[in-house]
């Protein structure tokens, strides 16, 4: 039986597998799997890539083969244990011949959930909550889903060292390097849903859409737009996502699954009033738009109209999020102006910050964040840091609320 420390590392390569996930399986959760013999040497590794396509459980056991009859396999998110698209994965470890199963962090899904079970029942030894923090955080998005029944929230801004997200006279464009806009729509090509305001769109008249680095198209135009690393042969696996896009020295390649496409996010404006311009390139048929407007706004705005309460002054932005989950959109991105983003964090649905800060002075001008609820220095909303980055002549910070909903 492999000692904790082992456990430990196999855990966080099959964390990392995970991560290669990331804007391509939703509404299903990223996974990583790293499969073992029985003399404990690797023999398959595995993640869940495009929705519908082989759980990584079923990747990494399918290139594992007979080795990995009385092994052992570490899973990020505990073996689900019905069939959806696929089958139960705690019957495939099972049929497997699998001694035992190492298990990151239990499935909040009920329907998913119980694979632990069955494979305790079933004689398999079953160890959990090895490496949860980070199997939480690679995951983080889609257990905000499934916890709370709402989309996980990303706010991101751009900013001058002084905290300005526009001049005096309103301009913007541009504040950081395009080494950092790139990076945003990185991260935009991955999330479900691209939020902004009505006064953003009125503003700047954005398209909100995600234009995928070079490098992305490049490799899907020879892969042929096929699974995003479905498993891993010889090393790292192929990413199309922007962070590498090479195979590895030693033919790293993709193997199994199945073509898919890559999911366009939804735009979606928040517009109470319904004062979104019929010529507004948001309506545009780049991608589908969704308007949000207040449930007792009259109006003859021909777009995809989504009625909710009044909240604030504005709309009760947790329906709003409720109802995005319900259109199985697991992530948004926020973006646009102040007023916006200040009542997102006043209602407490910001799950992640991530800012981009520009070595710049303006002085005076438009702040990054608008009223947030906070009166006092005692109500400050305290963030804890996860990650300081050099983007070209920029810094990229990403920070959490200090206590997070469905974690308390």
């Amino acid at each position: 039986m492999e000692t904790p420390a082992q456990d430990a590392a196999h855990m966080a390569r099959a964390v990392e597998l995970a991560a290669h996930g990331h804007g391509t399986t939703s509404p299903n959760p990223v996974v990583g799997c790293v499969v073992l013999d029985a003399a404990g040497q690797v023999a398959g590794e595995g993640f869940h890539a495009y929705a519908g396509g082989p759980h990584a459980e079923v990747v990494a056991l399918a290139q594992a083969g007979e080795r990995a009859r009385g092994g052992t396999a570490y899973v990020t998110l505990e073996p689900c244990d019905h069939t959806g698209r696929t089958g139960p994965c705690s019957r495939a470890l099972l049929a497997a011949g699998v001694a035992r199963v190492v298990i990151a962090v239990s499935d909040p899904n009920p329907k998913a959930a119980g694979g632990a079970a069955r494979l305790r029942d079933h004689g398999v030894a079953v160890t959990t909550g090895v490496l949860a923090e980070a199997a939480e955080r690679v995951n983080e998005e889609w257990l905000t889903y499934a916890r709370l029944g709402r989309a996980h929230v990303t706010w991101k801004f751009a900013a001058t060292l002084d905290g300005r997200s526009a001049a005096e006279d309103g301009t913007s464009k541009w504040i950081t390097s395009p080494e950092a806009r790139a990076d945003v729509h990185r991260l935009r090509a991955a999330s479900g849903a691209i939020i902004a305001g009505i006064g953003t769109v009125l503003a700047d008249d954005p398209h909100l859409t995600a234009r995928r680095p070079a490098a992305v198209r490049d490799v899907a135009a020879r892969e042929g737009a096929t699974c995003e690393g479905a498993a891993v042969r010889g090393g790292e696996a192929r990413r199309l996502d922007g962070e590498g896009g090479q195979p590895d020295g030693e033919g790293g390649r993709l193997a199994g699954g199945g073509a898919r496409s890559r999911r366009v996010p939804l735009r979606v404006v928040v517009d109470a009033e319904a004062r979104t311009p019929r010529s507004a390139r948001v309506l545009d048929d780049q991608a589908p738009t969704l308007i949000a407007i207040a449930d007792d706004t009259d109006t003859t705005l021909k777009a995809d109209l989504l009625r909710l309460p009044r909240r604030d002054g504005g709309l009760d932005l947790e329906a709003l999020l409720r109802e995005l989950a319900r259109r199985d959109v697991v992530s948004v991105f926020l973006e646009g102006g102040p007023t916006l983003a200040g009542a997102f964090v006043r209602q407490g649905l910001v799950d992640r910050v991530v800012a981009y800060l520009a070595p710049a002075l303006l002085g005076s001008g438009r702040a990054a964040l608008g009223a947030a609820g906070v009166g006092t220095i005692a109500g400050l909303h305290r963030l804890t840091f996860d990650e300081i980055s050099p983007i070209g002549p920029d810094v990229r910070l990403i920070a959490r609320p200090f206590i997070q909903r469905g974690r308390e």
